[in-house]
């Protein structure tokens, strides 16, 4: 049995995303392999119909339905694979939405198929993605070489596949933009951070965040706020801004001034079962919409975003690079 395996499917017709993908399900099944296909909701029924009475068992979900947000949809990938193959290989059929994304979405997608390979390196299992070339820009086609070991039909001359961590490096290396100068601060130190929870909550009910989102935000921002405490120098502050889509918790620290080695993918995967350290970040990843940062001994920006009440996660259109 060979170890983790992660393919690209650049594909240029329906026919030939059928084909390989209805193979891919009959290969799994044949095997005795758990099969979970996440695919565009357009593309199920015509699947159904390929694999006919063999589609039964298969467990199957719109990728509009998963792909909500990169460290949420890790987590619930990685929940379903502890699940279903503790000790034995699961198979994947996993199709990104990239249409409608920001660029920023669009780069933190991109880190997220290349740290699939961190993610599950240490297990058997087979995960395929599909790319539609005929409607995704260049640089979203582009990027599946380089993330992913294997192209499906593909010259292997074709793959530019570079390590997560030098990847997850490109990721970092645009930086945080300032937030507009007006944005509202609050200001935290070491055994004072419960007014920041205060003024949070007030914040996110004025703003009109469910219930469940308020206590999302106020949780991932006051866990942050102890990060930045405890490794941050002891003190910093809260810069809070909407604009049209999102709600953004800005958590920015004076430095401790030692160095020290950023941690490799800070939060962005499940903490391993026993560890004592990583599940603050892993946390605070899953509770927000989406996590951008700038780590540094000299003075850290942690920039959290919650979708604001109303504005859908968008799953169609153009993609925004």
């Amino acid at each position: 049995m060979t170890g983790f395996i992660h393919q690209a499917l650049r594909y240029r017709s329906d026919d030939q995303f059928l084909d390989a993908v209805a193979a891919f399900v009959r290969d799994g099944l044949d095997a005795g392999d758990p099969v979970l296909v996440v695919v565009d909701h357009r593309s199920i029924p015509r699947l159904g119909r390929a694999l006919g009475s063999r589609f039964e068992g298969v467990e199957c979900h719109a990728s509009q339905d998963w792909y909500d947000y990169p460290s949420r949809t890790l987590g619930r990938y990685h929940a379903y694979c502890e699940r279903r193959g503790a000790d034995r290989r699961v198979r994947v059929v996993g199709e990104p939405v990239w249409r409608g994304r920001s660029a920023l979405e669009t780069r933190e997608w991109m880190r997220y198929e290349s740290l699939v390979n961190v993610a599950f390196a240490d297990s058997r299992h087979w995960i395929l993605c599909p790319y539609d070339v005929r409607a995704l820009p260049e640089n979203v086609v582009s990027s599946a070489a380089r993330t992913h070991p294997e192209l499906v039909q593909e010259p292997c001359e074709a793959v530019e596949y570079t390590d997560p961590a030098d990847f997850s490096a490109e990721c970092d290396e645009q930086g945080l933009a300032r937030l507009p100068g007006g944005a509202d601060g609050i200001r935290f130190t070491r055994g004072r951070t419960a007014a920041v929870r205060r003024a949070l909550a007030v914040y996110a009910r004025r703003l009109g965040l469910p219930e469940q989102r308020a206590y999302d935000l106020v949780a991932a921002v006051h866990e942050t706020v102890l990060n930045a405490v405890r490794y941050g120098g002891g003190h910093g502050v809260v810069r809070l801004h909407c604009d049209r889509d999102h709600v953004i918790c800005e958590i920015s620290d004076a430095g401790a001034y030692t160095p020290v080695a950023r941690p490799a993918f800070p939060g962005h995967l499940p903490p391993r079962p026993g560890t004592a350290t990583g599940h603050g970040m892993w946390l605070v990843r899953q509770l927000s919409d989406l996590v951008d940062d700038d780590l540094d001994a000299a003075g850290s920006v942690v920039r959290l975003y919650f979708r604001r009440p109303g504005r859908a996660q968008p799953a169609e259109g153009r993609v925004n690079s």
